[in-house]
This record gives structure tokens, sequence and C-alpha cells, in this order.
């Protein structure tokens, strides 16, 4: 028998709005979302003279809005259950523009650092529900092979849009805090939309806000912070030779330890121990690991080759990120063309994804030279976003043929440690270490004594190892052709089996 497929509808509009522009209106707010956030990394070098901060400082608050973003996934059916769609990102969008505002003048590192962490909690939670008011225009079959890397487009391609954006208004406004301004405005206009636009409507019964671990939520971001500390200022203190580090390291496992034990003694925790029973798991969170780790490498050593060497100015480099924009978007499309009408394996397209990061680095380095123009950096660029968009949105329908719903919401919270800050830092961190070690390195052996041909080589050296590195993942990969774990579609669960599932959990 043919399965009754949900109507889409939005009935959270006013009835004279068109209901052909209602979904698109919900997916330029998600886009505008996502746009938003409390520091900007492109931005750093800008902040760096008129706010007195390190740039691992600045680093480490930028940190704390992408572990922000990567936490309220376990709350944020029960939040929809507690509140209307228009509380929901009315509240949202306010919440974002105090953030903005106050990251303009407060000066104290730590209470940025909390402003950051609010402003991406919220970044998500508007986010999510504009996406899940749409999930059934965007897939009408609810298919998951579909709709996951149809709003991956949105969420990957906003952050190089957002990296231009603020480049963009601070060479054209000559300050740094236009962005800020400007996403204000935009989060007005959000505010504006949704308020005159739409009316309060439940999709689900009202549930209270019960049974909600707030305690575990910080207690595991915790344990990320100090993860992305300790790599963020592991140059700065010289690693091991610092008192002040050693001690966050050796509190680490303690953090870790709470965390677990907690989860196996309260009755509904923020991650329930149970998930880490699923065998399959830790091999999901190691090729998240792995494309993270084949991502990071522009942070550290395409910095180096434009900056160091080809002395290129932010004003030229911001042209990357519309070449990150079209490799994200040309790689969702690519997933969902490969999962639906060439219905294809899994792993294979897991391999055609990382082998478009490694030719990255393949030719990144061989053309690690002097007088290199701008132009022979897009064709890179594209490969690495084209195949890190594969491999980030076929992991993450892996992990949801693995785990049902809710407790699919705290996988993604756990795959979250993973690709949200701690494995950019960790990456960031090993590779700014063995940079600095080949520099140093050729610099004793007095074989080179221009510092631009030392960096060239260091530069080169690095992006060696990484090939090397990826060259044996990719046999590896090739290797394990297996099939898929489930052939079949998967379903995205009606409203009323998620209510089911969310009362279940506060029984």
């Amino acid at each position: 028998m043919a399965r009754d497929h949900q109507s889409f509808s939005m009935p959270m509009f006013n009835t004279w709005v068109p209901e052909r522009i209602r979904p698109w209106i919900f997916l330029l707010c998600a886009f505008l979302f996502q746009l938003s956030g409390g520091v900007y990394f492109s931005l750093n070098g800008h902040m760096m003279g008129s706010t007195s901060m390190m740039r691992e400082d600045l680093q480490l608050i930028a940190m704390f809005g992408v572990v922000g973003v990567n936490m309220p996934f376990p709350f944020i059916f029960r939040f929809k259950m507690r509140f209307t769609n228009r509380q929901l990102m009315i509240n949202a969008a306010a919440v974002i523009i105090a953030c903005n505002i106050l990251c303009m003048y407060v000066t104290s590192l730590p209470l940025l650092c909390a402003i950051s962490y609010i402003a991406g909690f919220f970044k998500l939670c508007g986010t999510f529900e504009c996406f899940s008011n749409i999930r059934l225009w965007i897939s009408p079959r609810q298919d998951f092979g579909v709709f996951l890397p149809g709003i991956y487009i949105i969420i990957l391609m906003a952050a190089p849009a957002s990296n231009w954006t603020a480049l963009w208004l601070t060479q054209t406004l000559g300050s740094w805090q236009a962005m800020h301004w400007f996403m204000c405005v935009l989060m007005l206009i959000v505010i504006l939309t949704v308020y005159s636009l739409t009316h309060n409507f439940r999709m689900f019964p009202h549930v209270p806000l019960i049974s909600l671990d707030i305690l575990g939520c910080l207690l595991w971001s915790a344990m990320m912070l100090e993860i992305i500390w300790l790599f963020t200022y592991g140059e700065y203190y010289n690693w091991w030779d610092s008192r002040l580090w050693r001690g966050v390291l050796l509190s680490l496992p303690v953090t870790i330890a709470i965390c677990l034990l907690r989860s196996r003694r309260i009755r509904h925790p923020y991650i329930s121990f149970d998930i880490w029973k699923h065998w399959r798991l830790l091999p999901i969170l190691g090729m998240f690991f792995v494309a993270e780790m084949m991502n990071a490498t522009p942070h550290v050593l395409q910095n180096v080759l434009t900056g160091g060497v080809l002395h290129f100015g932010w004003t030229t480099t911001k042209e990357l990120y519309l070449m990150e924009m079209v490799g994200y978007v040309a790689g969702c499309a690519f997933t969902i063309f490969w999962h639906r009408p060439l219905n294809q394996k899994y792993t294979r397209l897991l391999s055609v994804g990382f082998a478009a990061l490694l030719l990255h680095h393949v030719i990144m380095y061989f053309q690690v030279t002097q007088g290199l123009p701008i132009e022979r950096l897009y064709l890179p660029t594209f490969l690495r976003t084209f195949g890190y968009a594969i491999f980030f949105s076929t992991m993450t329908l892996y992990l949801k043929d693995l785990i049902e719903f809710p407790t699919f919401l705290m996988a993604l919270t756990v795959s979250g440690f993973i690709r949200n800050g701690v494995c950019e830092s960790m990456c960031s961190g090993v590779y700014g270490y063995g940079f600095r070690y080949k520099l140093t390195e050729a610099l004793s052996r007095g074989i080179q004594t221009d510092i631009v041909q030392t960096l060239m080589t260091a530069t080169k050296e690095m992006y060696g190892i990484v090939c090397l590195i990826g060259v044996f993942i990719l046999l590896l990969m090739l290797l394990y052709d297996v099939q898929p774990i489930r052939r079949a579609m998967f379903h995205m669960p009606s409203n009323l089996a998620l209510l089911r599932r969310f009362r279940k959990t506060i029984e």
C-alpha cells in the first residue's frame, strides 16, 4: 500500500499572504539567521587593532559562537512544543540583535565569550524553526535524502556569504562594526516580517519545558570549550611549558567523566549514555574528523601562502568566498542527484567527496610558487568545498539511518563535538605547530636565507604530509565498498509521531 504523505501547508501565515511565497519567506529568514553571529571570523584582523585583543582571544570568542550553534539540538523540539512559531522566530532575532550590539561595545573577554555563545544558540533556534516548517515543501515525499542536502545548501553557503559580506561592508564603510549594524537591520526585518505576516499558531499541543537538562548542556559545552582553548592558546603558552595550559589539560578528563557519569545517573540527560552503545557511531565520528582535518588547511597553510608569500590583502582573498559558495551549492546538489535519481551507494559517494578534498591538496602542493595569481586558487577552493559538502551531507544521512528521532538530535550534537569548532581548533593548532616546526628546522639548517623561500618550503612540506595521509585514507575507503546501511528511503516522521516520542521522554 502506498504511504500517505502529509500535505504541505503553512497555517501560521495570515490568510491574505499568497501561499506560493510563504515558504520562500521562511527560506529567506533561515538564510538571514545563518548569516548572523556574535563575532565574525573574517573581521578578526580588523578587530585586533581597535579592541587591543590578541588573535587567539578573538578566535576563542568566535569559537564560543560555533559551540553555541551546536548545543540546542536536544532541546529544539521541546522549544517548538512550548512556544509558537512566531514567538520563537521573533525572540531569536531579538536576541541576535542584542548580541550584535553588545559585541561592538563590550571589552571583557569572558563576557564577549558568553554573548557569542548565546548568539550562536539562538541562531540555530531561529534557523531550525524556519526549516522545520518548510520540510514538506523541500521534500514532498518526506525524504531525508533530499531534505538534509537541501537545507545544507543554505547552511554551508551562509558561512562564506557572511564572511564576504563582512569584508565588503568593512571595505566600503571603513569600519568592522558595519557588519554588526547590518545584521541588526536584517534581524529587524525578520522581526517585522514575522510580526506582520504571521499569527500565533501551534503545530503541536502545548508541552511545558520540564525535564530539560540545562546543567548537562553547560557541562558538555565546557568540555568542548576546554578542548578549543587548549589548541587555540597552545602556541601562545608554548604548550606543555605553561602551568595554566597543563591545568586546563588535566581538567578536561575530569569534565568528560562528570558528563558521562551524570548522563548515566539522571533520568532525562542532555546526552543519553545509550547513544554511545551504537557501535557505528564512533566510525562516523572518525569520518567527520577526517573530513574536518582535510578542510582545515586553509586556516593555516593557505593563509600563509596568500599572506606571507603572495602578499594578497583581504580585499583580494575575499573573492575566494564566492568560489566557496559555488562549491557548497554544487556539492549538495550532487549529493541529491546521487541519492535519488542515481540511487547509488553511500560509500562510493563518500569516496568521491574525499577524492575532491584530496585533489585540492594535491593541486595546492604543486602550485606553491611565487607570483601565483589569485585565479589559480579558484579550482582548488571549489574542489575543497565541493568535497566537503558531499562528505558533510552524506555522513549526516548515515547518522540519520542509524538513529531514530528524538535520539537523532542528540547524535547531531555528538557529531557536532567533532564538526563544530573542536576539530577545526585541533587541526589549526596541529597544522600551526607543524608549520612552525618545519620553518624553524629550515632556518636552523641555514639551507635558505630568503624568508619567503623558507615559508614556501615549509608550506609545501605540510601540504605534502597532508596529501600522503589523505591518499592512505582514500585507499581504505575504496577498499571498504559495502552495501549501504539501509537501501530504503528515509521518511521524516509526522508531527503526531514526534509528539508521541517526545512525550515518552518526559514521562
